[in-house]
């Protein structure tokens, strides 16, 4: 009869320690994604690597075009020697998200063999690995990642796992970045989708809706 009482309570304990464990981690992961979303880091890469966002028929949408912008005065600045531009295409689509970068980046005079276009990946992850493969392919090694603030963590993350020296510096402008409110949604999306790719090493799948 004593016994039942003893479990009761075990079991409780357990609950709240695992209760408190996941307070932790979540807290843990959504301070940091807010404190690297912070960083911006202008020590001398090989390249900026610009992650995607949705272009209409070759013209970047205005997340993209920050993206880029940010990416092109690095480049002007002489912290980085190239320009990677990621990202596929959607369906019905005639240009691919690298694409469109690359055409915004030469309109602005960003010199072509300066750039290099990676028209790959519906997510982030396949735009990081196909980028970190053509990186390869011309021994670059160190890569600083140019996105969204509080989508710089898990992209930095990424990278490294895929065998980039990479550090972030994140645009400060565009859609994204302007309300608090919208700050909060992606700091929680993004803690989401870290905890996610951490666990599984895979794309977040709705967690990975940051490319708008």
């Amino acid at each position: 009869m004593t016994f039942l009482p003893w479990l009761r309570r075990l079991a409780t304990r357990i609950v709240l320690g695992t209760l408190v464990v996941g307070f932790l981690v979540v807290g843990g992961t959504a301070f940091r994604v807010w404190q690297v979303a912070r960083d911006d880091d202008r020590t001398h890469a090989d390249m900026a690597v610009v992650l995607g966002a949705a272009q209409y028929n070759g013209v970047p949408s205005d997340v993209l075009e920050a993206r880029l912008e940010h990416a092109r005065r690095l480049y002007a600045q002489g912290v980085v020697g190239y320009i990677a531009t990621t990202g596929g295409r959607q369906p019905g689509d005639n240009y691919t998200e690298g694409e469109a970068g690359r055409l915004w980046l030469e309109a602005h005079d960003v010199p072509t063999d300066r750039i290099l276009e990676v028209g790959e990946g519906t997510d982030t992850l396949g735009s990081i690995r196909a980028v970190a493969a053509a990186a390869r392919e011309k021994s670059l090694r160190t890569a600083v990642i140019v996105s969204d603030p509080w989508h710089s963590l898990r992209a930095r993350t990424m990278a490294e796992d895929e065998g980039l020296d990479a550090w972030t510096s994140p645009t400060r402008s565009g859609p994204n970045v302007q309300t608090r409110a919208t700050q909060l949604y992606y700091i929680r999306r993004e803690t989401g989708g870290l905890l996610y790719y951490h666990l599984m090493k895979a794309p977040a799948g709705a967690f990975d809706g940051i490319s708008l």
